[in-house]
């Protein structure tokens, strides 16, 4: 199993992609010896090719060469979100089973059956680039709410062109595995005064699209570290106390399920992240709320731990 880290990192000369050998950040480019590996978008542009390069480039890498190669220490070098500027961020909504139960409960609603027996198909809304924040950044919570509430979700970077796929290759076009934070303004869940049966009543934009709305990172670890991203724990504490602690055998639709259906709508291509739901435990269940100087850590089993710091 590997143990591989993609990161993108600051650098003097911008966003960069890297791997961590150690406790040191390796350019991917410099280590190797293809300059157009850049970005991580390069990257995954290239990722068959690119991962067998950056492997045998890992494997050469040692604490000692980081002087001589131009590594950099990973505890004192800036982490940008993995993929800096994706084309698309597809989130599941409603996605995990103890999250619909718990939903239910909070707006005294009778539970909905499981959707494949309804003929559904999985359900996805949208997040933009301007949402996404680095790990270990300090997210500035949007002056106009209240109620900015957490959500845990596995997400996976696509790395080959998704169109028509099928469900039983649907998994072949991942790249790897993030870890994402689908930060929510509850209070702007819907519009006021507009009627309940109206379409325009939600309003997506500020209940999921603020600045910083999606902490995503600290890395990407290749698809075959998780062979089945159906058999993870994920957790999230806020505080150092643990908010949501669940299982992403909970989820209503596979990742295959949803990297199929979505390459019926669009073409998915490499960078595109898809974000699987989140489980129970948010914050609207229990009327708890983020704060500023809240410090929010998201784990996920076989990824790794997101952390972020909200003002």
């Amino acid at each position: 199993m590997s143990e591989l880290k993609l990161v993108t990192y600051q650098s003097p000369q911008g966003a960069r992609a890297g791997f961590v050998a150690g406790e040191t950040i390796f350019d991917v480019a410099a280590a190797t010896g293809r300059a157009a590996y850049a970005t991580m978008l390069d990257v995954l542009r290239d990722w068959d090719a690119a991962l067998a390069l950056v492997r045998d480039a890992a494997k050469n890498a040692t604490e000692a060469a980081a002087g001589k190669s131009g590594g950099l220490p990973l505890e004192s070098t800036k982490l940008l979100a993995p993929v800096a500027s994706p084309g698309g961020i597809f989130c599941a909504g409603a996605n995990f089973t103890d999250h619909m139960m718990e939903m239910a409960k909070v707006q005294n609603l009778t539970p909905e059956p499981d959707p494949h027996s309804l003929g559904l198909k999985p359900w996805h809304f949208v997040k933009t680039v301007h949402c996404l924040a680095p790990p270990d950044s300090t997210v500035k919570l949007p002056a106009y709410s209240k109620k900015v509430d957490w959500e845990a979700e596995l997400t996976a970077v696509i790395g080959k062109p998704a169109r028509n796929v099928s469900i039983e290759s649907a998994l072949g076009h991942v790249a790897g595995y993030t870890v994402a934070n689908d930060l929510s303004a509850r209070d702007f869940t819907k519009r006021p005064h507009v009627p309940e049966n109206s379409p325009f009543k939600y309003d997506w934009l500020s209940q999921k699209c603020f600045e910083g709305a999606c902490p995503l990172g600290p890395w990407i670890v290749p698809a075959d570290t998780i062979p089945d991203p159906q058999k993870v724990a994920i957790k999230l504490w806020v505080n150092d106390v643990i908010k949501q602690d669940s299982h992403t055998s909970k989820m209503i639709f596979t990742l295959a399920e949803q990297i199929a259906h979505l390459s019926t709508r669009v073409t998915l291509q490499p960078g595109d992240l898809i974000l699987t739901g989140t489980p129970a435990g948010v914050g609207l269940a229990r009327n708890e709320f983020l704060k500023a100087g809240d410090v929010v850590k998201v784990w996920v089993e076989g990824v790794g731990t997101l952390t972020n710091t909200c003002a």
